[in-house]
């Protein structure tokens, strides 16, 4: 038998679970918006009730500061899909960033093949309710 595990380092930010608005990241549990990579996982600035039409670009200023080192940010938007506004779609694109809007769930099990694949993403989840 073949072992088709990906080798993944002890120290990388893997996503185990999420539920009901709660994620559970390499074995710390979060009940509030969060920013993923495979380096670390913080807490996102944002009301743990925002929606994606409230949500500004200053919201991804981490993101931002970064783009140079993400080849992708998946935007986790909750439990249904929803497009970011276009004028922030547009100024996330002019500041170096590639945004794939998804739901929630899809983020997170996208964020974890590609980052096993090596790949520099970065997954920005809002709590599935």
């Amino acid at each position: 038998m073949v072992d088709v595990t990906p080798l993944i380092r002890s120290d990388q930010q893997v996503i185990q679970s999420y539920a009901n608005g709660v994620f559970k990241v390499s074995n710390v549990t979060y009940e509030q918006p969060i920013i993923v990579t495979s380096e670390a996982t913080t807490v996102w600035d944002i009301n743990n009730e925002t929606t994606v039409e409230e949500l500004q670009l200053n919201d991804f200023k981490t993101l931002i500061d970064n783009a140079d080192h993400i080849d992708v940010v998946l935007f986790g938007a909750g439990k249904t899909m929803a497009f970011l506004p276009k004028n922030l779609r547009l100024a996330l694109k002019e500041a170096g960033l590639s945004v794939d809007v998804m739901d929630t769930g899809a983020a997170c099990r996208t964020y974890n093949v590609l980052m096993a694949e090596g790949r520099h993403v970065a997954c920005a989840l809002l709590p599935s309710k």
